[in-house]
């Protein structure tokens, strides 16, 4: 393991070859700002300078619980936008070249946290099918945002068999539920059944309606209303809607999900992608098949679904402007250094509609 030095600013001078990280030092232990050696890619990698980074759930349950953690120190985080620095010898053409401005998928929660690949510092490694060029309208902010979103939603559509070639049109009458849709997986999930020719039905706070229905919902439901159940069977009767497939992409309690897809499904098996964790006492419907978001395995097919995902179809979607970036974004100032109270904000729960992020 590379060595480090704690730190305790951010404006300490940084020693030649090394670099700022906010570093995990010990389960359940805060995060500590350090110096340490900047790493070289390897054949297939990218070295990214890193000018933001928003937060996800399971980073916290990295930092308390030591989930997917095989030794420390570590860094934690995915999502990342930046500018690369230098390429590995084996990067193929079609990844971003040095000095591309990208949004990028740093793989942490694969690499068990290894810190050469956590997104929490100034420096890290990427994959090269991890990343995708973003155009010069779209911020490092917003940027930030996509790359877990992105990667969980077609996840998704590949865990319950969706092909990525799906196109409907308003005649095939063909609705697609996205239980959640202004959160950060919710929010994506929406814009790329629209692209797929679906009519979207989402669930949100009610204050989160209009912003739901600018991604593309043609109808947005309170979750919080108790028969909200029957008012999207309602609905799509009345606009002649089968719904075979959905996305809960929350972790709360699915059943309602299942219930919906139950209820207009004309396919003798319908099929749910899972958010929500689930176990022998999760919640059964039948002829509804229920499934834990998972990319696929080995480690070959999920290199291919990240080639596809983001030099293939992100690369194209934020060049047209056809995907927004989604939720909003909020920057916890003070970067770096304010990871922990961004983190510690996260746990708490409540957070709707915004993700959380640092600037660097």
């Amino acid at each position: 393991m590379a060595s480090y030095s704690e730190v305790t600013s951010s404006s300490t001078p940084i020693p030649e070859g090394q670099h700022l990280a906010a570093m995990l030092l010990s389960k359940g232990s805060p995060l500590t700002l350090c110096h340490r050696p900047t790493p070289i890619p390897g054949p297939n990698e990218l070295l990214i300078a890193v000018h933001a980074v928003a937060f996800n759930p399971v980073d916290c349950y990295q930092r308390a619980y030591g989930l997917f953690i095989s030794s420390y120190p570590a860094i934690l985080g995915s999502d990342i936008a930046g500018v690369v620095l230098s390429a590995g010898s084996a990067v193929p053409a079609s990844a971003p070249l040095p000095g591309t401005r990208v949004t990028a998928f740093a793989t942490a929660f694969f690499e068990q946290g290894n810190p050469d690949y956590g997104a929490l510092q100034t420096r890290v490694l990427v994959p090269a099918e991890n990343a995708a060029p973003i155009p010069d309208a779209v911020s490092f902010q917003d940027a930030a945002m996509l790359p877990m979103a992105v990667s969980t939603t077609w996840a998704g559509w590949s865990t319950v068999g969706l092909p990525r070639e799906t196109k409907y049109t308003p005649a095939d009458k063909k609705g697609l539920l996205v239980w959640g849709g202004s959160g950060s997986v919710g929010s994506v999930a929406v814009q790329v059944a629209r692209m797929f020719g679906f009519v979207v039905y989402a669930t949100a706070s009610e204050k989160n309606h209009a912003y739901v229905k600018s991604l593309g919902a043609s109808r947005v439901f309170d979750y919080k209303n108790a028969g909200v159940v029957e008012e999207i069977v309602r609905a799509a009767k009345e606009d002649g809607l089968s719904i075979d497939v959905a996305y809960h992409a929350t972790p709360q309690n699915f059943k309602e999900t299942l219930d919906v897809v139950k209820a207009l499904k004309v396919v003798e098996t319908g099929k749910v992608a899972m958010a929500a964790r689930m176990d022998e006492n999760s919640p059964k419907v039948e002829g509804v098949e229920a499934k834990f978001v998972l990319n696929p395995e080995p480690l070959e097919a999920r290199k291919e679904q990240f080639r596809f995902v983001f030099h293939d179809w992100l690369k194209g979607k934020l060049a047209s402007g056809e995907l927004v970036p989604s939720p909003k974004a909020r920057v916890v100032k003070g970067g770096l250094g304010s990871a922990n109270e961004a983190l510690d904000e996260l746990m708490k729960g409540g957070i709707s509609s915004e993700k959380l992020l640092v600037e660097i």
